[in-house]
This record gives structure tokens, sequence and C-alpha cells, in this order.
């Protein structure tokens, strides 16, 4: 089984250790293919990125030209999953849907801990039209921007257990989310801290895509998800006249 897993910003540090998080949570014969946009922004942190973002993913995906099974779209709150699905017949899997439809599982209510308090609202609108806003106690800002999760990872650790915390104290969540493909890799000290069971969306998105490639299961074709229809679109890819 081959995955794609895509990073929605064009750090390759980042993509790396997206990448390393999805390999550590493959199951044996599972190949993880991390892959990095060659257009965008550094890090997204809003809905000029997140747009941008989605159009990005959607290109370096169509571009690819190797075999695949599935896609992982390793962005939380982010545009495009849609697009994704349109494009492919195979599963597409989007982490922030991921985390959350993970967290169920595993207690009564979960609470997101992202970067930027900017990006709360995407990730609220995200799980609202996914359905898994019901059980979501909160959507909680670190105040860290993405960039800086790899400049100091245990500032970074100390700024996610301290939301997590007052998640659980505060919101009553009895799951936490880490709200960032940026954070990937960093679940088991926040729950070392914190003592509840935090999801990684990264890891939680590869189960998801194996479980779905597995049993054999393909996106529906029908009406939502149907192929784009066959027409001119002007002018794109860029230069590519």
């Amino acid at each position: 089984m081959r995955i794609l897993v895509v990073n929605v910003n064009t750090t390759r540090s980042i993509t790396d250790a997206i990448g390393r998080t999805a390999a550590a949570a493959a199951s044996p014969g599972t190949e993880i293919i991390p892959l990095t946009p060659s257009f965008g922004a550094e890090s997204v942190e809003g809905n000029y990125e997140s747009y941008l973002a989605a159009v990005a993913v959607m290109e370096t995906v169509r571009a690819y030209r190797g075999d695949y099974d599935a896609v992982i779209q390793a962005g939380y709150g982010e545009h495009g999953r849609e697009g994704l699905q349109e494009l492919l017949d195979v599963p597409v899997v989007d982490i922030t849907e991921a985390a959350a439809s993970t967290a169920r599982f595993l207690g009564r209510s979960y609470s997101v801990v992202t970067t930027l308090d900017r990006t709360v609202p995407l990730i609220e609108e995200r799980l609202h039209v996914a359905g898994l806003s019901a059980r979501c106690a909160s959507v909680r800002a670190s105040g860290l921007a993405v960039l800086k999760l790899e400049e100091d990872e245990e500032a970074a650790v100390d700024a996610i257990v301290e939301q997590a915390a007052r998640a659980v104290e505060h919101d009553r969540a009895e799951v936490i989310c880490l709200g960032c493909g940026g954070m990937a890799g960093l679940a088991e000290r926040v729950v070392a801290r914190t003592g509840v069971p935090v999801v990684d969306g990264v890891a939680a998105a590869v189960g998801i895509a194996e479980s779905l490639v597995r049993q054999g299961l393909t996106t529906s074709k029908i009406r939502t998800y149907a192929p784009p229809r066959p027409k001119l679109i002007a002018n794109w890819p860029p230069g590519d006249r």
C-alpha cells in the first residue's frame, strides 16, 4: 500500500516531520510518500493562504506520476479536501477530520489546541462542515506561529500543554487533538504532562486511510464528488501554455 501525505505549506522540514510521524504510524508494508507543494506559503495561517494551499495540494497530487492507494491532506482546518475527492477515486483523508473522528472513540468531548488565534475559525468551520462539531468542547490557540513550532519544541510543548490543561479543566474536554500538521511528533510529550488521550491528526489519518484501502472502499462518484466536467480552464496551470 502506498499513501501520499501532502503538506499544505512549502516548508520541507515540516514535510519531513509529517512524513516521520506518518511512517511511524503506518503498518508494515505501507509506504508513506511525503510531498511538498512547489508553490504556496511557507506556513498556512489564514484564509488566503489556505485557499492557495488547496490549489497547491491538488496540483501536487495531480502532477504526481507514481501509483498510490490513498491521499492524506496534512493541514489542519484547511480548504481543498472536497476538490481532491472530485479529482481522485482513491480515499482522501483530511487530518482535521481524522483527528476529531478518532477522538470521538476515546471520550465524550474533545478540544483542539492549535497555533494562532486567527486559525481557530478555520478549524471550527471545517469541523462544522464535516459534521464533527457537536462534541467539540473548544478550539484553543497556543499563540505560537507554525514556524515557531520547529524553532523551540520545548516551548511549543509548554504552550500546547497549558492550553490542553485549560481545555480539560474549564471546557470539560476529555481528549485533546493537536491542531496543526507542524505539531506532528509531539503527542507523547503532551500525553505525559496532561494525563489525557492526545490525538495526532497525521497518525490518525494514516490509520483511517489504511483501513479504507484494506476494505476496498473508494470515494463515491455520485453527485457531490463526481469528476469535474471536461471544460476549458483558461491559462491553467500557470505557464502551461
